[in-house]
């Protein structure tokens, strides 16, 4: 016979926790959140797309004999490449074995070995800086092939790796951009009162969010927040919730989904 849940292990029973990944990514942050008690609301934040233009990457991907690296930053990027191999009847594994990989977050890593490409390196911290810090050879000499997002990313990994002597080559493999409504449920739990935590995973979907915001309530939208915390999943989000909230009440360590879910409880012990 099982037994209920205690308090401690479902420390967000009774809340209401607003998701704003993009559409076709909600389900892990959902199963998670949900195991801790939390009634999920999605408000996708983001609509992922494909580039203008795929003959760079293809290009790219063509000449992957005479790169060292492959850099993946998000399971987007992942995703996207694996998509274009195949249309060349390739996968990411099959890479050439000069080829090593590395990718920062847990996911990105997680997925990699779902494609039979475990990566070669997965730096200690979730974030850009960290594979930065802890790449494990010198970068003279190098070529390196990044594939990402074609607008709004950071150039963190490109202009360090530059810097430090690699031939860096950046492609646009995906894109992201703001949904032109914002979902009714999520919005008229805001308005209510009747959302005690927005979990924010990227800085984009904090600028989207607010842009969505803004389009629903008008200029005084910022009042929807009130008694709402501000949950994010790295310091670069953390950043933008920052400029378009004016706070942020807890932030993920790791940064990882699964660290975004105790970020989420810590806010709302915080609050009680």
């Amino acid at each position: 016979m099982s037994l209920p849940a205690s308090r401690s292990d479902q420390p967000l029973q009774h809340r209401t926790v607003v998701v704003t990944r993009a559409a076709e990514q909600q389900g892990e942050a959902r199963e998670l959140l949900e195991a801790k008690g939390a009634n999920v609301l999605d408000l996708p934040a983001l609509v992922i797309v494909p580039p203008d233009h795929w003959g760079p990457l293809d290009d790219a991907l063509a000449d992957l004999d005479n790169f060292h690296w492959l850099v993946f930053s998000s399971a987007n990027g992942v995703l996207a490449v694996e998509q274009r191999l195949q249309r060349q009847q390739r996968s990411l594994c099959r890479l050439p074995r000069s080829l090593k990989i590395a990718a920062v977050g847990r996911k990105t890593a997680r997925l990699l070995e779902e494609l039979g490409a475990p990566a070669d390196f997965v730096p200690p911290s979730f974030v850009a800086e960290s594979l930065i810090d802890h790449f494990p050879v010198s970068g003279w000499g190098l070529t390196m092939l990044l594939p990402r997002v074609q607008h709004g990313g950071r150039t963190v990994l490109a202009d360090a790796f530059g810097e430090a002597g690699v031939r860096v080559v950046e492609v646009a493999a995906y894109d992201s951009r703001c949904p032109d409504h914002i979902a009714e449920p999520a919005a008229t739990a805001l308005a209510d009162g009747a959302v005690d935590v927005i979990a924010f995973t990227s800085g984009k979907t904090a600028t989207h969010t607010a842009q969505l915001m803004e389009r629903r309530f008008g200029s005084e939208w910022e009042q929807h927040f009130n008694g709402v915390a501000v949950v994010s999943i790295g310091p670069q989000t953390s950043r933008c919730c920052r400029e378009h909230f004016g706070r942020v009440d807890a932030e993920a360590d790791p940064h990882d989904l699964e660290g975004l879910v105790e970020a989420c409880a810590q806010a709302i012990q915080s609050k009680s």
